[in-house]
Order: C-alpha cells, then sequence, then structure tokens
C-alpha cells in the first residue's frame, strides 16, 4: 500500500503546474503589452490567470484551442498574461514597479481567471470573469469589434 501511495504522489507531482498563458498565442508580460498596445493604438486582452487554476486549464482547452477565437484574438488585440499570484515584477509606463500580484488586485482579478479589454492607457472597456467559452470569446470579441466600428463611423 505503501508503495502504491508513494507512486500516486510522485505522479500527482511530476504533473505540470496547470493555466499557463495558452499555447500558440503570442501572449507577452502586461508591461511590453501595454508599450506595443500604445506604439500601435491597438486594445489590449489581458488574461489574469494563475497556476493550478483549472477553470483557467477549461478555459484554455476549450475556448482557446479553436482556431477562430486565435484568429481573431492574435488580430485585434495585444495580448498579455498575467499570473494574478505572483511575484515577478514589472515596470508600467508611468515608471511604477509592481508585481503581476499587485496588478492583479489593482484590476480586482479576485479570482481566476478574468479576461479584460483594455485600451492602451490600460482602462477597462469590457470584463469576463470565469470559465469562457468559445461562443463567449467569439461573442465579446464582435461586441468590441462592433463598437470600435460604430466609433469609427461618427
Amino acid at each position: 500500500m505503501f508503495r502504491y501511495t508513494f507512486f500516486m504522489i510522485i505522479a500527482l507531482l511530476s504533473q505540470p503546474l496547470l493555466a499557463e498563458a495558452p499555447e500558440g498565442y503570442p501572449f507577452q508580460s502586461f508591461d511590453k503589452a501595454m508599450k506595443q498596445a500604445k506604439a500601435e493604438a491597438k486594445l489590449l486582452f489581458v488574461y489574469f490567470g494563475r497556476y493550478g487554476c483549472g477553470y483557467c486549464d477549461k478555459t484554455n482547452k476549450e475556448a482557446f484551442s479553436d482556431p477562430d477565437v486565435k484568429q481573431r484574438y492574435s488580430q485585434h488585440y495585444i495580448l498579455a498574461y498575467v499570473d494574478s499570484e505572483s511575484g515577478k515584477r514589472m515596470r508600467l509606463p508611468s515608471g511604477e514597479r509592481i508585481t503581476e500580484r499587485e496588478l492583479g488586485t489593482r484590476y480586482k482579478a479576485f479570482v481566476t481567471p478574468v479576461f479584460s479589454f483594455m485600451a492602451p492607457d490600460g482602462k477597462i472597456i469590457h470584463k469576463l470573469i470565469g470559465v469562457q467559452s468559445k461562443q463567449d470569446l467569439l461573442g465579446a470579441d464582435s461586441k468590441i469589434q462592433d463598437a470600435l466600428n460604430k466609433v469609427g463611423a461618427t
């Protein structure tokens, strides 16, 4: 029995930590993404996740694996991933030094995942909380793009 339990614990510990940024997307750190968004005058899409987040992993597998989501989000937004529990430091465009955890608190990402659509100055335009489906992400993108088209048409 001990041997079985020992091997089960080893197997569980050797599993990769879940819920990093979805593979195959050009996600980058928040500070770099913010600079790029300002330079290109594009919106930011910020994914607040954390290691071990099962809901993040579910969204990654069920929504971010879709080629339409990948194409639209990679084309329409500058993508940033923030580990809302990380002590990794960054420098904001204002010069302020802050950790990813502090950034998550500032943007009220108290649960994960949180997906925030932001203007290049960091103002939140739209926010999604919790597990998202492919339809949720495509619908949010359509809503944002429709609003941008209406503003551009006036």
